[in-house]
C-alpha cells in the first residue's frame, strides 16, 4: 500500500506541475487603465517547437478570454520545426484578436520557421539592428539517406523531394503575404535562395509594417492603426494600453525540457533501463515505476520530434544486444556490437538539421559509455545472484553437510543446519554417532545420506 501511495503521490505531483497557468495573465491593473483593454506581450528566444508552440497557443486563447486589445510575439529565434511553425501560424489566422510579430531586442533575427510566423502575423515589426530570412527549408523528418552508392534514380528522387518542399514551402508563404499585403517576391527569395534582410530595407521594400525601437515605441506607433481582422478593419488603441507579460508556466517548461533532443534521448534510454531491471529483479518495484514514466515522457516527446525510427530501432537493438551479453557468454561480442548499434541509432535518431534539434555527441558518448558499463555489469550480477544456490527452505538442505547423533536398523538421526532430522541410507550404509554424511535426497520429512568423504 505505501509503494501504491507513493506512485499516487509522485503522479499527481506531476499533474500539478503540468496544469496550465499563465502566470502574469492575470495580474492587477491599476484604475486608471481599467477602462483599456491589455496589449498581451509573450516572448521567444529560442528555436521553435513543440514547447512553443503550446505557450504561443494557450496565450493567445488566454488573451482572446479576456478579450485584449493587441498580441505581440516578441521573438528571437533561428528557426524550428516546420509542424509547430504551421500549427502557431494556424492559431494566429484564426484568432480574434490581431497578433503583432515584434523582431526584438536589438541584435536578434527571426530566421527560417521566424519569418514565416512573421508573414502569418496581422502585423510585422522589427527593432533596429535585427534581420529576418534565411527561410529555405532544411531536412525535418523522412528518415536518413542509407549508405549506398548514389545512382542517377537516387538522385533524381532526392531532386523531386527537395523541389516538392520548396515548392510548398514557397507557395505557403506568398499565401500569407498576399492575405497582409507584404511583399510576396522578396518572401519567395528568402525561401528559395535563402536570402536575408535588415530592419531598415524590409520596411523599405514591404516587408514589415513598423520599426520600433521597443515595446513602448512599438505601442505608440501602432496607435490608431488600421488592421485587417477575420474580414473586417479594426483600429488599434494602444498608446496607453496596460501592458500584461505572460512568462511560460510549469507546463510549458516542463514540455520544453522533455522535448529536448538530448533529454528526450535520455528520458528513453533509463526508462529502458529500469524496465529491464525489473524484469530481471521482479519486485524492485520502483526501478519499475521510474522507469514506465521515463519510457512514456520520452515516448511522448519523440512523438512531437521529428525522429528516425531506424535510429530508434538501432537504441533497442543495441540495448538487447548489452543485455544478452550478460546472460550468454560471447566474449565481448554481443557486448560491444550492441555498443556500436546504440551509439550510432543515438547519432541519427533525430532526423533534422535544424538547429537546437539535434543530440549532443557528448550526450551520445557519455550515454553510450555508461550503458555498457553499467548495464553488463548490473545485469551481470543479477544473473550470477540467481544462479547461487538456495539458501532457505528445504532446498537448501541438498549437499548439506550434518553429523550423525545416533544409528540403528539402517536409520538414525542427524543434526544439520542446527536441527534434527531423521535419516536413512539407500545403500544400507552403517553409521556411527559422530560421523558426517551428506544429504543427497529429501523425502517427505525424511533424509536420504552418504558418508561424507
Amino acid at each position: 500500500m505505501n509503494k501504491i501511495l507513493s506512485a499516487f503521490i509522485l503522479l499527481f505531483s506531476f499533474t500539478m506541475l503540468v496544469n496550465p497557468h499563465i502566470s502574469n495573465a492575470d495580474k492587477a491593473i491599476s484604475d486608471d487603465d481599467k477602462s483599456l483593454k491589455p496589449v498581451y506581450v509573450l516572448k521567444i528566444d529560442d528555436a521553435i517547437g513543440p514547447a512553443s508552440a503550446d505557450y504561443i497557443i494557450r496565450s493567445i486563447k488566454k488573451a482572446q478570454t479576456a478579450n485584449a486589445e493587441l498580441i505581440v510575439l516578441e521573438i528571437n529565434t533561428p528557426g524550428g520545426l516546420m509542424d509547430s511553425m504551421r500549427d502557431i501560424i494556424t492559431e494566429i489566422l484564426a484568432s480574434k484578436i490581431p497578433v503583432a510579430t515584434y523582431v526584438s531586442p536589438p541584435g536578434s533575427h527571426a530566421a527560417s520557421a521566424g519569418t514565416f510566423i512573421l508573414y502569418g502575423s496581422h502585423i510585422a515589426a522589427m527593432a533596429p539592428g535585427t534581420n529576418i530570412g534565411a527561410a529555405s527549408p532544411v531536412q525535418m523528418g523522412g528518415g536518413s539517406k542509407p549508405a549506398q552508392q548514389d545512382t542517377k534514380q537516387n538522385k533524381n528522387n532526392d531532386q523531386k523531394l527537395l523541389s516538392k518542399i520548396m515548392n510548398d514551402s514557397v507557395a505557403y508563404i506568398r499565401g500569407l503575404a498576399d492575405m497582409h499585403g507584404r511583399n510576396a517576391d522578396w518572401a519567395e527569395e528568402a525561401v528559395r535562395d535563402a536570402s536575408s534582410i535588415g530592419a531598415k530595407d524590409a520596411k523599405t521594400k514591404g516587408v514589415i509594417d513598423v520599426i520600433a525601437t521597443d515595446i513602448d515605441d512599438l505601442m505608440l506607433k501602432l496607435h490608431l492603426k488600421k488592421v485587417k481582422l477575420q474580414g473586417e478593419t479594426i483600429t488599434l488603441s494602444t498608446k496607453d494600453a496596460p501592458i500584461v507579460n505572460i512568462v511560460p508556466d510549469w507546463r510549458t517548461e516542463i514540455l520544453s525540457i522533455i522535448t529536448n533532443p538530448n533529454v528526450a534521448f535520455l528520458l528513453m534510454t533509463l526508462g529502458a533501463y529500469g524496465l529491464i531491471y525489473e524484469f530481471s529483479n521482479p519486485g524492485a518495484f520502483v526501478p519499475g515505476v521510474i522507469g514506465v514514466i521515463c519510457l512514456m515522457l520520452g515516448l511522448f516527446a519523440l512523438n512531437v520530434l521529428p525522429i528516425n525510427y531506424a535510429g530508434l530501432v538501432l537504441i533497442f537493438l543495441g540495448m538487447g544486444f548489452m543485455v544478452g551479453e550478460a546472460f550468454i557468454p560471447s566474449f565481448g561480442i554481443l557486448g560491444i556490437g550492441g555498443l556500436v548499434a546504440f551509439m550510432f541509432g543515438a547519432t541519427m535518431l533525430i532526423d533534422s538539421d535544424i538547429p537546437g534539434f539535434g543530440i549532443s555527441i557528448w550526450a551520445v558518448l557519455a550515454m553510450g559509455g555508461l550503458s555498457f558499463s553499467v548495464l553488463t555489469l548490473a545485469l551481470t550480477y543479477t544473473v550470477k545472484a540467481q544462479k547461487n544456490p538456495v539458501t532457505t527452505g528445504q532446498e537448501e538442505l541438498l549437499n548439506s553437510i550434518g553429523i550423525i547423533k545416533s544409528w540403528a536398523d539402517g536409520k538414525g538421526k542427524v543434526k544439520i543446519t542446527g536441527e534434527t532430522w531423521q535419516v536413512f541410507s539407500a545403500d544400507e550404509e552403517v553409521f556411527e554417532a559422530g560421523d558426517k554424511v551428506k544429504v543427497l535426497k529429501i523425502n517427505g520429512l525424511k533424509l536420504q545420506v552418504t558418508k561424507n568423504n
